[in-house]
Parts: C-alpha cells; sequence; structure tokens
C-alpha cells in the first residue's frame, strides 16, 4: 500500500512540473534589448489563452510585404488594460512601436505600444516583464 501512494505522489509532482516547464518567459524568445517599429495592415487576430496573437502585413521599403505575428499579453491582462476583442478590425492599418523582436530572425514580435486606427494607444505587453 505504501509503495503505491509514493507512486501516485511522485507521478502528481511529475505531471504538475510539466506543466510549469511549459509556460516560459517571453524574453527566452525575443531580444528585449532590441525594439521593432511596424506599421501595417491587419490581417488576422487570435484572442484566445495563453496569448493573443494578431497579424500585419508590412511593406518594407521596397514595397516587398511580410506578414508579421505579433504576441500580445494573454486576453485577461490586456483586458484590463482596456483592450477589447473586437478593438482590431481585420483591413486597419495600425501601427505598433517598443516592440521585441524575434531572437531567430523570423518576422515575429512581442508587446509594445499599438496605435489603433482612430487613433488610441493600448499597450500590448512587454517581453520584459510579461511571464
Amino acid at each position: 500500500m505504501t509503495r503505491r501512494i509514493v507512486l501516485a505522489a511522485s507521478l502528481g509532482v511529475l505531471f504538475s512540473a510539466a506543466s510549469l516547464l511549459a509556460h516560459h518567459s517571453a524574453a527566452t524568445a525575443y531580444d528585449v534589448d532590441k525594439k521593432v517599429t511596424l506599421r501595417g495592415t491587419v490581417t488576422k487576430v487570435e484572442w484566445a489563452n495563453p496569448h493573443v496573437f494578431y497579424y500585419l502585413d508590412v511593406a518594407d521599403t521596397s514595397g516587398k510585404v511580410t506578414n508579421w505575428a505579433i504576441e500580445a499579453s494573454t486576453p485577461n491582462q490586456l483586458y484590463r488594460r482596456g483592450w477589447r476583442k473586437d478593438d482590431l478590425k481585420i483591413g486597419e492599418e495600425v501601427t505598433l512601436v517598443d516592440s521585441s523582436p524575434a531572437r531567430n530572425g523570423s518576422s515575429r514580435a512581442y508587446g509594445g505600444t499599438l496605435t489603433l486606427a482612430n487613433g488610441r494607444k493600448v499597450f500590448s505587453g512587454s517581453a520584459a516583464t510579461d511571464q
């Protein structure tokens, strides 16, 4: 009987530790020492846990368009800061400043301050502090 209790307790600790490893600091994937500014058109919004993602078509100086994936804070954190699900509308032009780019050079970034099409500014998170 004692052996079963020890086994059950060990499995419980093992499975709970695995879920802790699944959530990690955004600073591991994004360079918090660099900042990018992006101006583009909203193409997609995914308002879901654990983090909100939105996508922007951004044209470079030559006119080449790249779709950027922007990772924001959790839906609850954004809601507390005044965001609502329908604030970002597909097709609207927005500007993102002070966002942390991906460490691997891909077209991904985290957080920053987003200026919506109506001029309202909303904070979308900080890779240095969101964990």
